[in-house]
Formats: C-alpha cells, sequence, structure tokens
C-alpha cells in the first residue's frame, strides 16, 4: 500500500464477519486512519480490540458515513440495503459482503485474483459487492484454468460449513452433538433438521426449478465474475457438520484439451492457491487445514476420464475469511492503491 490513509468504518463489526474483517485489517497492515465500528442498537457501546486500542461499537445510523473513506459491510442483505446507498452518497466507498447487490448491473462483484478491474466500476453507485463464499474459493481455483483452457462447463457440489450461517449455527451444531454424545434431548431451531452427524442438502431456500437459492447464487455470480453468460454452470450445495471452512468437489469441462498436469503446474503459481497434491502421501485440502487461513486450498486434481476435455479438482477455504472478510479486505487494498 502507498503512504496514503483511510477513515474505515466495519458495518456489521460485532458479527462474526465483521469482526474477522476487524481482525484482517489489522493482519495485513491496512492504512487505517481512523476505525468506525458499527453494529446495531443492541450492540451499541460494546468495546472491541483494534491495534490495540478499545474501540466503542456505535449505532449504524443513516448519518454514520460522514467523512469516511471505506466501509466493509457484513450486516445482512436488508441492513445493506438500506445503509449502504445513504454511505455512498457520503461520499464512502462500500464494500458489501451480502448478496443485496451482487447482481446489481451497476455493481462490481469482485474476486481479486479473478478480476481486480472490475473495481473501476464502483463510482456508478459508489458500492463493490463481495460474491457469495463458495464463488469466491471456487473461482481462486479455476480463474488459471479458464484464462488459458477456457472453460465449457461446470458442475459443482459444495459442502459447506455451518460458520456459513452464523454463531447461532456454530452453538446448534456444537449443542446438538454434546446431547447426541451423552444420550440426551437436543433441539432443532437454525436448520430445518438436525445438523450433528448429518448432511442438508439446502442451504437457503428452493425456487421454483428446483435450485436452491445459493446453488442460483454460484450459477450466476460465477457468469458475472467471468463476464461470460455461455459458461454452463450446475451447483447442489449442502451443509455439513464442520465449523469452518467449506469443501468444494469441482469438475470442469474445458473448451482446449488440458492435463492434470498442466493443471497442477498452473494452480502451483496461481495467485491465492495453495496446491495440495500429493494422494500417495495423504496430502490433499481439508477443511481443518484450510480453517484460520487466505489462502484457498486445492488437490486431488484428475482427469474426468468420463468426457474429453474433463478435469476433477477438491478445494478447500476458510469461508469466514477468504471466503469474507479477507476477500472484502483485499478488495479495499486496490481500491485505497489504484482509486482513491
Amino acid at each position: 500500500m502507498s503512504a496514503k490513509s483511510f477513515n474505515v468504518a466495519v458495518a456489521g463489526a460485532t458479527g462474526a464477519v465483521g469482526n474477522e474483517m476487524i481482525k484482517c485489517l489489522e493482519a495485513r497492515n491496512f492504512p487505517v486512519k481512523n476505525i468506525k465500528l458499527l453494529a446495531s442498537s443492541r450492540s451499541a457501546g460494546k468495546k472491541l480490540s483494534f491495534m490495540g486500542d478499545m474501540v466503542s461499537v456505535e449505532e449504524l445510523r443513516e448519518d454514520s458515513f460522514k467523512g469516511v473513506d471505506i466501509a466493509l459491510f457484513s450486516a445482512g442483505g436488508g441492513t445493506s440495503q438500506t445503509y449502504a446507498p445513504h454511505a455512498a452518497s457520503s461520499g464512502c466507498v462500500v464494500i458489501d459482503n451480502s448478496s443485496a447487490w451482487r447482481m446489481d448491473p451497476d455493481v462490481p462483484l469482485v474476486v481479486p485474483e479473478v478480476n481486480p478491474h472490475a473495481i473501476a466500476g464502483y463510482k456508478k453507485k459508489g458500492i463493490i459487492a463481495n460474491p457469495n463464499c463458495s464463488t469466491i474459493q471456487m473461482l481462486v481455483a479455476l480463474n488459471p484454468i479458464y484464462r488459458k483452457f477456457g472453460i465449457r462447463r461446470i458442475v459443482v457440489s459444495t459442502y459447506q460449513a455451518v460458520s456459513g450461517t452464523g454463531k447461532k449455527a456454530i452453538d446448534e451444531l456444537f449443542d446438538q452433538t454434546r446431547a447426541m454424545i451423552n444420550f440426551v434431548d437436543y433441539s432443532t431451531n437454525v436448520y430445518p433438521h438436525r445438523i450433528a452427524f448429518n448432511c442438508l442438502p439446502q442451504i437457503d431456500v428452493f425456487l421454483e426449478n428446483g435450485y436452491t437459492k445459493e446453488e442460483m447464487k454460484m450459477v450466476n455470480e460465477t457468469r458475472k465474475i467471468f463476464e461470460n453468460d455461455k459458461i454452463g454452470v450446475t451447483a447442489t450445495t449442502v451443509r455439513v457438520p464442520v465449523f469452518y471452512s467449506h469443501s468444494e468437489s469441482v469438475n470442469v469441462e474445458t473448451l482446449t484439451p488440458v492435463s492434470a498436469e498442466e493443471v497442477r503446474a498452473l494452480l502451483a503459481m496461481a495467485p491465492g492457491v495453495k496446491l495440495m497434491d500429493d494422494p500417495k502421501e495423504k496430502i490433499y485440502p481439508m477443511p481443518i487445514l484450510a480453517a484460520g487461513q487466505d489462502l484457498t486450498l486445492v488437490g486431488r486434481i484428475r482427469k474426468d476420464e468420463s468426457i474429453e476435455n474433463g478435469i476433477n479438482l477438491w478445494v478447500c477455504a476458510d469461508n469466514i475469511r477468504k471466503g469474507a472478510a479477507t476477500n472484502a479486505v483485499q478488495i479495499a487494498e486496490i481500491l485505497g492503491r489504484d482509486y482513491l
């Protein structure tokens, strides 16, 4: 980063992702001149640590963004729809983690390793959207393949951690697991069925086409980020009893012939990727290895022998970090360096 520094706000600061955004700003040494931590009225007055100081959380209001240069939002779609325009009208650039603005044609949807050039479009509305966590890690892994060989079709199945739903879901998995181990009754509140020792083939609501909203997010966001509506994408998203880090089985059909060796060589040099692909030594990505990392782990790279130009990959990433907070801070770094 340059010698410039910025007044930064974090909306939704007391949530899991908002908290991680604060930690990422610290860890990446983002040039913060002043920081403003915002949340609902219920959290106002709480104190959170930033760079060794205790900072009081303020209530999120329409006038909270006066003098703020960059605002990181992780406060839910409804809150973003209400407050992001007020922030933008104050001269602040919003980087929003919700789904509220992702498919707005006037709002860039950005994965810094994939389409950093899209950030330039922030001037239309003063808002930049963070993609869905599952889309982010998939496209970090697929971008080098797409740029060199082209992609005709993507088939992805996800295995998503409960932290993607929030703290209540983390608590529910913990409580249900403990209850079952101790042979006592448990409650089901966050998910429609028990999540402990189970897999739920539903993330978000079902749509008329039989897909869930989460699945269609991956389809539509992939096409927008790659700037290619012709790519075939189909997704099945599953919630699994894992606390942190999403996993994905990704099958791609390329436009031109490609070998597993070529993909390994590409991904070994790809930004944001850590290649873990030595099956003989039982080295491959796992959620426990991705947790706490900013990198996307890729392994189990192999030829799909059922089609001519097919490749299979296994991808893991921390959904709270790279899938949300880190991606937002990376966008802020490019925004501050090249545009503000």
